[in-house]
């Protein structure tokens, strides 16, 4: 990892492929990757730990003031998320919290709460951060900030070939339909909905490969360091 700190902030739509091309940029450029959703996964499974229904604003509001949430690099800069001191990277990504980490991430509350110590390891390394308001609330000030996209088609494509692959039996057109109605939420949201920020380079990957999308990234932030 580098010591020089700088903040880059990926932001885009659901299928984009943002984590994938984060992590991989992040390991070629020497800079640590934070998954922000491993955050809201924390949140909910702590909920849950504590019998608390994710759906109940108030109840998860009330788990928020006797928690801490932490994340950790070592020395491969694979990030641990430590609940209360103890480590639970593992027990964060099963089906139900996921479902749950969707819900308490529209909170307001739970927000403000995570924004703090996202910020802070922004003031400390070389991060770069993904997610749909990095660039707009997290890290408005971010050294550099890139938009991913990519048409619905492609990415309800790229989606439809990775559940075939898991012989699941969504069709095309399902996959398609969830995604627009995904994009839809997220842009019309009241807390921090997805947009592109004013002084964020658009990428659309709609027409490059994986390794091309990435190589893209890698181009704006070497750039953006050396100038």
């Amino acid at each position: 990892m580098t010591d020089r700190i700088f903040s880059v902030a990926i932001d885009g739509p659901a299928g984009a492929g943002k984590s994938t091309i984060a992590r991989r940029a992040a390991k070629e450029l020497g800079f640590i990757y934070m998954d922000t959703g491993a955050f809201y996964r924390t949140v909910a499974y702590a909920a849950l730990s504590r019998g608390a229904d994710p759906g109940d604003q108030a109840a998860v509001e009330q788990c928020l003031a006797s928690m801490t949430v932490t994340p950790q690099w070592d020395a491969d800069g694979v990030q641990h998320m430590l609940l209360d001191g103890l480590d639970v990277s593992t027990a964060i990504r099963s089906p139900q919290v996921s479902q749950s980490a969707s819900v308490v991430a529209s909170y307001a509350a739970v927000r403000d709460f995570l924004l703090d110590s996202q910020r802070r390891v922004a003031q400390s390394y070389a991060v770069i951060m993904d997610g749909r308001d990095i660039g707009t609330v997290v890290l408005p000030n971010a050294d550099v900030k890139i938009y991913l996209t990519a048409s619905a088609e492609v990415r309800a494509k790229r989606r439809w070939l990775e559940l075939q692959q898991k012989q699941a039996p969504d069709t095309y057109e399902q996959v398609l339909s969830e995604m627009i109605e995904r994009d839809r939420r997220d842009m019309n949201r009241e807390v921090a909905p997805l947009r592109q920020a004013e002084d964020a380079v658009l990428i659309d990957s709609s027409d490059l490969s994986l390794e091309q999308s990435i190589q893209a990234v890698v181009q704006v932030i070497s750039e953006a360091i050396s100038s």
